[in-house]
């Protein structure tokens, strides 16, 4: 299992945050996901194997940009 903070440009509200935590929870091997609109973060817990760039692209799919990335 690992924990991955990304940093994500162009949330706006709450509804953003949710937008953005229903497009990654529909990744195989995410387990939990949690948006921050204020902090413009997403905390991820994923599988060893999620790859990175799949969760990039979840973001970028709905008009959001993914400007880093952290693994805790």
């Amino acid at each position: 299992m690992k924990k991955i903070k990304l940093h994500i440009y162009g949330m706006h509200c709450a509804s953003c945050a949710s937008n953005i935590e229903k497009s990654l929870r529909k990744i195989n091997g995410i387990k939990e996901v949690n948006v921050n609109a204020i902090a413009n973060k997403a905390f991820i817990e994923a599988e060893d194997e999620t790859s990175e760039n799949e969760i990039k692209k979840a973001v970028t799919r709905i008009g959001y940009k993914v400007v880093g990335i952290e693994k805790e």
